[in-house]
């Protein structure tokens, strides 16, 4: 590293190699120094798109998982829940197939825009692909407490989106589950969150869930939910212009 006059640093990387005379002794060297600052620059911009969403900008699986590993400790040394909200947007595929891909990435980021303006510092939005999202409430008191949040994101998120000419509506289905109560580890956690999602999803929508254990003795697996649910609706449903 070099200090400039003005007291700025500057990244910087050398090589150097002999100079040899005609008998093969070393007279002196060439050091070439090269201006390291793009290269860090860019070993940084790759080591935070491996841990957060390129759209969004949000924390991606990756960073969650971390962060949901950590909080779980805490939680056992202390005695607190944590809660993993697991979010999918309604009808959000009609609206990206039919009003096109640049209004649909619009409409993630204002998305993402609000979830975070609904949490505190201590908490972790995550993009997890596509629609989907999972909230990490990183230390609540009681169930009720995940729940409240629910219903929060709910009225938020319901208000229209002004994107690129349209006024867009959609809603959230969110599924819940809690630390101790319905999991102790990371993975578990979120397959039970999924569940209690796609519950939501098979009972209207545009709501909230809490996982139970009967959740995992139904045929509701993933892939094997009633194709209504992802028939495409008229635009008239969650769109107009204005």
């Amino acid at each position: 590293m070099l200090v400039r006059q003005d007291g700025s640093k500057l990244e910087i990387e050398d090589s150097a190699a002999p100079i040899h005379d005609r008998e093969g002794r070393v007279t002196g060297a060439v050091i070439v120094f090269h201006d390291a600052t793009r290269s860090q620059v860019m070993w940084e911009r790759m080591a935070y798109l491996a841990q957060h969403d390129a759209l969004t900008g949000l924390p991606n699986r990756a960073l969650l998982t971390e962060r949901l590993s950590r909080a779980i400790g805490l939680a056992r040394r202390h005695r607190h829940l944590v809660a993993l909200l697991y979010l999918d947007l309604d009808a959000f595929k009609p609206i990206n197939d039919s009003l096109g891909h640049a209004l649909g990435d619009s409409l993630l980021k204002a998305v993402a825009g609000r979830l975070q303006d609904c949490m505190r510092d201590i908490d972790t939005v995550c993009r997890q692909g596509g629609d989907e999202f999972v909230i990490l409430l990183a230390e609540i008191r009681q169930p009720e407490d995940a729940t409240r949040v629910a219903e929060k994101l709910l009225a938020v998120l319901s208000r229209p989106y002004r994107i690129h000419g349209h006024a867009l509506l959609i809603t959230l289905s969110i599924g819940i589950s809690l630390y101790p109560d319905d999991a102790d580890d990371v993975d578990t956690l979120m397959h039970n969150a999924d569940m209690a999602m796609y519950h939501t999803k098979r009972n209207g929508r545009n709501g909230h869930q809490c996982f139970t254990a009967e959740m995992n003795t139904l045929p509701i697996q993933r892939r094997r939910i009633d194709p209504s649910l992802h028939r495409p609706r008229q635009p008239s449903q969650f769109v107009f212009d204005f």
